[in-house]
């Protein structure tokens, strides 16, 4: 198996996140993919995510890593990971009402195939990973709909890419988390 890898090294200021989306977006568009196409614009959403919390909630540098696929197989996932020197794991929050912090997580979760984290050196490589099939590409992207719940002022967001909405979970609503963090099917790297 033939994997492409590239790596931005990103420094601890919250305005590299901007850098490291303009950096992903160059290296997608260099990987074949069309910048307004569903896929790009939901990597650089998670990829400003995980980007976002390396940055804000651990104070460190961290390197940014997208692997792109070249056999058969595999061509259709991409890898997006942001390694850091925190040894802290990785802590989901779940945000409430009008919060406007706290759902990083939570929308890696909803976008992402698969996503998880593991130890590396002294500190910890966050990933996910997002499936490319014909169907998807073929799917056009739509706007969010802004829906009401219970009076609060939720979005929830139709994901073309991968057919699935966002909403707000209450807590009771949400399977419980795997040992380390994720909800979805974890593998090693």
């Amino acid at each position: 198996m033939q994997v492409l890898q590239v790596q931005l090294e990103v420094g601890a200021d919250p305005a590299e996140v901007g850098r490291a989306r303009r950096w992903a977006r160059s290296r997608l568009i260099g990987s074949g993919l069309n910048d307004d196409e569903p896929l790009a614009e939901t990597l650089i959403l998670l990829i400003s995510e995980l980007v976002t919390n390396a940055v804000v909630h651990t104070g460190c540098p961290a390197v940014l890593r997208m692997l792109f696929g070249s056999g058969a197989a595999e061509a259709g996932t991409v890898r997006v990971e942001v390694a850091d020197t925190s040894a802290r794991p990785p802590s989901p929050r779940h945000a409430q009402g009008e919060d406007t912090n706290g759902r990083g997580l939570e929308l890696v979760d909803g976008l992402a195939d698969r996503w998880g984290w593991q130890p590396e050196g002294s500190g910890k490589r966050i990933w996910c990973e997002v499936d490319r099939s014909e169907q998807e590409s073929a799917v056009e992207y739509e706007p969010p709909v802004p829906v009401r719940h219970g009076g609060l002022g939720h979005y929830a967001v139709d994901l073309s890419v991968t057919g699935r909405s966002v909403e707000p979970v209450r807590d009771r609503d949400r399977p419980p988390a795997a040992a380390d963090g994720s909800s979805k099917a974890v593998t090693q790297a």
